[in-house]
């Protein structure tokens, strides 16, 4: 069964870092892109990282610098380190796994929030 279950995230203050994991089951994220999402109250759901099969990554304009996706493919996880923090980075945070089989797979969303 195809599952991404996410762990971290939270509350920090501005600056800070939080790490983000997502552990795949069912599949292995080695042979597909997987991608790093964020949404906003009200808004889409947006890019934040792509990493692509083979590793090399994407990271979006606004994270690029401060953000670090990776993937490790001995556990089955990809990672999102987030670092220097601002309040315009308060999300939902999803982790997705595009093109399997069974269709696109998404976790379950982490919320992350940032303020002091």
């Amino acid at each position: 069964q195809v599952q991404l279950v996410q762990t971290g995230g939270g509350w920090v203050q501005p600056g800070g870092s939080l790490r983000l994991s997502c552990v795949a089951s069912g599949f292995l994220i080695r042979d597909y892109y997987m991608r790093w999402y964020r949404q906003f109250p009200g808004k889409e759901r947006e890019v934040v990282a792509v990493l692509i099969p083979g590793g090399s990554y994407h990271h979006a304009d606004s994270v690029k610098g401060r953000f670090i996706a990776s993937r490790d493919n001995s556990r089955n996880t990809i990672d999102l380190q987030m670092n220097n923090l601002k309040p315009e980075d308060t999300a939902m945070y999803y982790c997705h796994a595009h093109g399997l089989t069974s269709g696109d797979a998404w976790g379950q969303g982490t919320q992350v929030t940032v303020s002091s």
